[in-house]
């Protein structure tokens, strides 16, 4: 890039792009600088950890969730603190979200469906033996490791804006309302277990057909519709699927289907491979710990160094899936969370161009070493539309420009950045081919 910009470090890792943020954290893409290893940084704020009286909690899920070691399970590495932050070292899965193969390819076939759901089963059975619950099972959280495997994430450390009252139970008002449990929106506690295999249930129908079993854009309407567990199976699905579909979407926790009842289920059982793994492996909590007792000898050193903003080879390419320059914002690319392009203009000038183009659409702008984040003074279906943009430099005069929904409705990013698109015409960089097929149309 044409000017310096800072560049982070929190211990032996290197600090890059932000990859998915939270209520209570953020999630950067990092490099261990002593194996080269890339990994998913964690990011949590202590004071908020303490306003809300957490910190107990996030400590045993976080020593509970480092002992779990499955193969369907996005694994946990280490965890580190320093003064003010929580860092939870986590596998850096490269396949992308599982929803994306139901937006670019629509449903699946039974069988394959089949197979996701049984590791997501295996994943969320092992789990729930060692008394880890998710609370917030959706297909953002559901990724593919490089060899197409179902790899859960986020799981045991979803929890983190919920609590655990004197009933014994479990209490919520977030989630996405659309695979939330009836007796998670009654809100008179419940049990994570049977919680989370009703999301299972509603994952598994979207599989299988494409679309929710529960939608509505009243929310009211939507939350009776899954209180009555009201939806019908679309005729392609075989009555083994629909008979077992019906029995995990119970609206009755106490009468709904079980993990042992759906591993001697007939449809789940065809082509069934138990997962194979070694969890032998011996596993200290020692850093879990530092980090609890805010010891200062183990804080983590946090450094900031002023460097040219550069994309290595491996952060390039695990992107490159989102960087078909034909097809850049099209309809095509359905309900993305992000979106990315290239462009030969300056840094300063794309910054200038997406400025211009975001104000007159009704939102806030404010830039800090070349990151973006747009905010829309007006509320939407999910609150106010929060847009943040990063530009990294692939070489001294290209450029890489990454747009992605921070906060609010997917539906209203996607409208946002086809109108953004318009404006942005003469800076995106457009290959030979790209001309002539322009011209060609």
């Amino acid at each position: 890039m044409s000017q310096p910009k800072i560049k982070r470090r929190v211990g032996k890792y290197e600090i890059g792009r932000t990859i998915g943020e939270g209520t209570f954290a953020k999630v950067k893409f990092a490099r261990n600088s002593e194996t080269g290893e890339h990994v998913a940084l964690k990011i949590l704020d202590k004071e908020k950890v303490l306003k809300h009286k957490m910190s107990e909690q996030i400590r045993r899920e976080i020593a509970t969730m480092k002992l779990i070691k499955h193969p369907n399970v996005v694994q946990l590495f280490e965890v580190m603190g320093s003064k003010t932050k929580i860092y939870i070292v986590l596998e850096f899965v490269t396949g992308g979200e599982l929803f994306d193969k139901i937006v670019n390819h629509g449903r699946m076939s039974e069988s394959e469906a089949r197979r996701y759901f049984q590791q997501l089963i295996n994943a969320v059975d092992y789990c729930h033996s060692r008394g880890v619950y998710h609370r917030d099972l959706k297909p953002e959280n559901l990724l593919l490791d490089t060899y197409g495997n179902l790899r859960v994430s986020d799981f045991g450390l979803s929890a983190l804006s919920q609590q655990v009252r004197a009933d014994g139970l479990l209490h919520t008002t977030c989630g996405t309302p659309n695979y939330v449990a009836p007796e998670v929106l009654n809100d008179r506690g419940y049990d994570g277990a049977t919680a989370d295999l009703w999301s299972c249930g509603v994952i598994l129908f979207v599989l299988i057909a494409g679309y929710l079993p529960f939608d509505d854009h009243n929310l009211m309407s939507l939350y009776k519709k899954i209180s009555g567990a009201e939806f019908t199976c679309p005729p392609w699905l075989s009555f083994s699927a629909r008979k077992l579909i019906s029995r995990i979407l119970d609206p009755n926790p106490v009468t709904r289907i079980t993990i042992a009842e759906i591993l001697d289920d007939e449809w789940f059982k065809v082509d069934y491979k138990p997962p194979v793994f070694d969890e032998k492996a011996e596993t200290s909590l020692d850093d879990v710990e530092a980090v609890f007792q805010d010891c200062e000898e183990h804080h983590v050193t946090e450094r900031k160094e002023e460097q040219p903003t550069a994309m290595n080879a491996f952060e390039l390419i695990s992107m490159s899936r989102g960087l078909n320059l034909e097809n850049l914002f099209e309809e095509q690319q359905g309900f993305k969370r992000e979106t990315r392009f290239t462009s030969k203009s300056s840094a300063n000038e794309i910054v200038n161009k997406i400025e211009e183009a975001a104000k007159p659409l009704g939102f806030d702008v404010q830039t800090k070493n070349y990151k973006m984040r747009l905010a829309n003074v007006k509320a939407g279906r999910k609150g106010n539309l929060n847009v943040a943009t990063e530009i990294f430099q692939v070489a001294p005069s290209l450029h890489m420009v990454e747009v992605r929904k921070a906060k609010g409705d997917t539906l209203e990013f996607h409208k946002f950045y086809k109108k953004l698109s318009t404006s942005l015409e003469d800076v995106v960089w457009k290959t030979d081919d790209d001309m002539q097929t322009q011209e060609t149309k």
